[in-house]
């Protein structure tokens, strides 16, 4: 009734967790490995027996995320881990394309293409492209194209000159 979640940065694990939390009336601890490990622990407890999900967010699982408590130490090295990995192709672009969308951002079909070998995969990364390319266009009041973005995260700093023209 314990899962360690983990994965990197913006990756939508602390949404997912308080999505599974609110359907199964169970508990979340975000950044689980800066919590009091007295609570953790007689929290995992509490979720064996009420039968109510526990869900530790870390950046890393044990034994990397080493506790003190003996006790919880051993409950944790049994607790089963999910682990959230960086974005593929066809996350990425469909990262790309969403976050664009909500700020109401028409990403042209070539986009994609051109970003995935040029920007940095990993979600930062991508939320970090999306704001440089939404506060260009804004400053600009244009629209987003190729030759757009090219310039946008050049100047950001998000790829350099090289990797843009290529």
């Amino acid at each position: 009734m314990a899962t360690i979640l983990t994965g990197p940065r913006k990756s939508g694990r602390s949404l997912l967790a308080q999505r599974v939390v609110a359907k199964t009336g169970g508990r979340l601890f975000d950044g689980a490995e800066n919590h009091d490990e007295e609570a953790i622990f007689h929290a995992w407890n509490e979720a064996q027996e009420v039968r109510r999900p526990l869900i530790l967010i870390a950046d890393h699982p044990p034994p990397a995320w080493r506790a003190r408590l003996p006790d919880l130490a051993s409950r944790l090295a049994a607790t089963p881990h999910v682990a959230i990995g960086e974005p593929d192709d066809v996350l990425f672009a469909s990262l790309l394309g969403k976050l664009l969308g909500e700020r109401g951002l028409l990403a042209p079909l070539e986009l994609a293409p051109y970003l995935l070998p040029r920007v940095e995969r990993s979600y930062v990364a991508i939320h970090n492209a999306v704001e440089a390319l939404d506060k260009h266009l804004l400053s600009r009041r244009a629209r987003l194209t190729v030759p757009a973005a090219k310039r946008a995260l050049t100047e950001a700093g998000i790829i350099d000159a090289h990797r843009a023209a290529g």
